[in-house]
């Protein structure tokens, strides 16, 4: 079971998703805490509007649909961190990198900001702002229509984008991995982000945190074992362990300083 309030909390919002309503004493009992702990978190989640509070449990304010990125921005922040760290120290100086969309490749973009001479090529609005305000890299973001709730840019025109580019590492996360090592996204736009970064890169490092495992995302595209390696603040289950070992992916535990 994932581990403190941040991780019950992405669960819990990740459960929503498909049942729509979960009682609190359902939750308790699957997360082996006390009720009163459950009512904390589900506090904090209506708080950041991910979910409304019910007589007797919590329901979904959007169900079948991916949160907003501001709201995933707060979700499981330390473990995204910690990750970030992680692929900080296999970036060199110099290095060209392609970013995909969503909260995690930003938070490992700000982990690389001390790095020097970097080359960056994006998708991903708030990260080439941060980018651009706090270094002196050089910066190449794709030109197309941004979809509002994702704060990224999508399209028709994306392929040619990461395609006038050969990046030495793509860094991407995913909405969501399933038990047989599918990589799963809320939209046809977001897979094909990520498969044209992975055609036009030398190495690619998939960033998740073990919230992804088994989350209930529907659109499929590519596979945990297509990539060069994976980096999570947490052993995966085993199942995904076994296909890794088996295709050479090499995986990077990041469960930051004890």
């Amino acid at each position: 079971m994932r581990n403190g309030s941040d991780g019950r909390q992405t669960a819990i919002a990740d459960m929503l998703r498909s049942r729509g309503f979960i009682t609190v004493e359902e939750l308790a009992a699957h997360f082996a805490v006390a009720t009163q702990t459950i009512r904390r978190d589900l506090i904090a989640l209506c708080d950041q509007g991910l979910a409304r509070r019910r007589h007797g449990g919590i329901e979904s304010v959007g169900q079948g649909k991916n949160l907003a990125f501001k709201d995933r921005s707060v979700l499981n922040r330390e473990a995204k961190q910690n990750i970030a760290a992680a692929v900080a120290s296999h970036v060199h100086d110099g290095a060209s990198l392609s970013f995909g969309i969503g909260t995690t490749p930003q938070i490992v973009a700000e982990a690389l900001l001390s790095h020097r001479d970097l080359k960056v090529v994006t998708n991903n609005l708030p990260l080439a702002l941060m980018v651009a305000r706090g270094s002196d890299f050089t910066l190449a973001i794709a030109g197309g229509t941004v979809r509002g709730s994702d704060l990224d840019v999508c399209g028709p025109s994306i392929d040619a984008f990461f395609a006038s580019y050969k990046v030495d590492i793509a860094i991407f996360g995913v909405a969501g991995v399933d038990e047989d090592g599918s990589l799963l996204d809320f939209s046809q736009d977001e897979v094909r982000v990520r498969e044209a970064m992975l055609r036009n890169c030398r190495k690619s490092y998939l960033v998740l945190d073990s919230s992804k495992f088994t989350r209930p995302a529907y659109v499929h595209g590519g596979r945990i074992d297509q990539v060069t390696a994976v980096f999570c603040e947490t052993d995966p289950p085993e199942r995904i362990q076994r296909m890794l070992d088996q295709s050479g992916v090499q995986f990077i535990k990041s469960s930051g300083p004890t």
